[in-house]
């Protein structure tokens, strides 16, 4: 696989989300790249962020506030930006708070991408979008083999099936409004379960982990056994760059949705990853098995990523274990000095180099 910097070198580039954990790794990647990346997310989701850590406000070209369901807001951003490119990775992206908040997650994740397309509709610079969603799109069936994205969307519950809707809906638009010779070409990107450094949400293995590893206290797993697609985030940036990439000679029905996932050997329960990751952080790592009466939560699920690998010669660069071995260095490092821009852009040359 050969990452296409090219492709990017000397680009406008608007992220949406770009204060978040994917969205703060792709803007540092395609900054490398050479691209011009302009921002549009809300404040820093935690304290601490990759944001503030990374330092990114510096190599910015322009880092707006607001909320992308706010559509002043955004054609205002469009108009400044007037990017060439759209990467729209601005969501509530946690599964238990949509079970908490249905309401507000789907009116973010669903509105939001009608916002973000009805922006890109009426801006006529941008040649190309991709939206990000997730692989609980999926109409989970509980069974072995991986899912793949001519299979039925589904959600059974309110993350899920708000990410369905945003596929749905970028599909409506693209047969819509993109058609003709010329238009914006848009694809939706459906990842796994992402870790890396820079996570700090709630409710997440890997930082709910590191809290517990760095504070001496054992990590609570609510479902050792439920089955993953695990994959870093490097390895989820390089697929949405490549699939930015590839709409440059794309028909306007062509690759309109790509799974970005390992490989199926590596899609392994949660207690099998918690294990790992205790490993290779070393003392003060310890966990248990304890249900907290939360929300019911897919107990199988994987995702086939081969039409990627086929069509776009995308395959993931880091394995599993030395996806821990990294996190765990990322976050081990940023306990001990802070400043993680130096890191985070060494681990990207290492690995999209």
């Amino acid at each position: 696989m050969t990452m296409p910097y090219e492709t990017w070198r000397g680009r406008r580039v608007l992220v949406t989300g770009h204060t978040g954990f994917i969205g703060g790794w792709l803007s540092l990647a395609l900054i490398r790249a050479g691209a011009q990346v302009h921002g549009f997310a809300l404040a820093p989701p935690t304290e601490p962020s990759l944001f503030a850590c990374g330092r990114l406000s510096e190599l910015l070209a322009s880092d707006e506030r607001g909320d992308i369901r706010d559509a002043r807001a955004l054609a205002a951003v469009m108009r400044g930006a007037a990017p060439d490119a759209v990467f729209h990775l601005a969501a509530q992206p946690l599964v238990r708070r949509a079970w908490a908040e249905p309401a507000d997650t789907i009116d973010v994740n669903v509105m939001g991408t009608v916002r973000v397309l009805d922006a890109i509709r009426a801006c006529p610079s941008v040649d190309r979008a991709v939206i990000m969603t997730t692989d609980k799109v999926y109409a989970n069936r509980e069974w072995v083999w991986p899912y793949r994205e001519a299979d039925r969307l589904g959600g059974s519950e309110p993350y899920g099936a708000g990410k369905a809707a945003a596929e749905l809906i970028t599909g409506a638009f693209r047969s819509s409004y993109f058609t003709a010779a010329g238009a914006c070409r848009i694809a939706t990107v459906r990842a796994g379960n992402v870790i890396g450094g820079g996570d700090w949400a709630a409710d997440r293995l890997v930082p709910d982990a590191v809290r517990a590893f760095s504070a001496g206290t054992a990590l609570v797993v609510r479902r050792p056994a439920a089955v993953r697609p695990w994959q870093h985030v490097i390895d989820v940036v390089s697929g949405l760059l490549l699939v930015g990439a590839s709409l440059e000679t794309a028909a306007p029905d062509d690759g309109c949705c790509w799974n970005i996932a390992p490989p199926l050997d590596e899609q392994v329960p949660v207690g099998d990853l918690v294990a790992a990751l205790a490993r290779h952080w070393g003392e003060g790592a310890a966990w248990r098995n304890e249900g907290d009466g939360g929300p019911e939560e897919a107990g199988l699920l994987r995702l086939d990523a081969s039409k990627a690998k086929t069509e776009l010669g995308w395959t993931p660069r880091v394995d599993l274990a030395t996806s821990l071995a990294m996190t765990g260095a990322w976050y081990r490092a940023f306990y001990e000095r802070r400043d993680m821009r130096d890191i985070s852009c060494a681990q990207i040359e290492e690995i999209l180099a």
